[in-house]
């Protein structure tokens, strides 16, 4: 029993730490897109996956939201 308590009491604090994630990653991404060099076609590509992580985070669904996210950052950080 005590095993399932540490367990929903990690898995809660673990929901609310990557909850908090989502807002600051989508922040990121604008600051980077403003001042970015990238080509259209990457440009768009990002703003699809910001668009499709801030989505997901409404949803409550921030683990996948993280993720693509993350995936965004991914294309920036190789575009700059």
């Amino acid at each position: 029993m005590r095993y399932l308590a540490a367990f929903l009491f990690a898995m809660f604090f673990a929901g609310a730490a990557l909850a908090g994630q989502c807002p600051s990653l989508v922040s990121q991404i604008d600051q980077q897109l403003q001042t970015a060099q990238l080509d259209s076609e990457t440009e768009a590509s990002v703003k699809a996956l910001r668009d499709q992580g801030e989505s997901l985070h409404k949803q409550g669904k921030h683990a996948e939201s993280v993720k693509v996210l993350r995936e965004a950052m991914r294309k920036l950080n190789s575009m700059s």
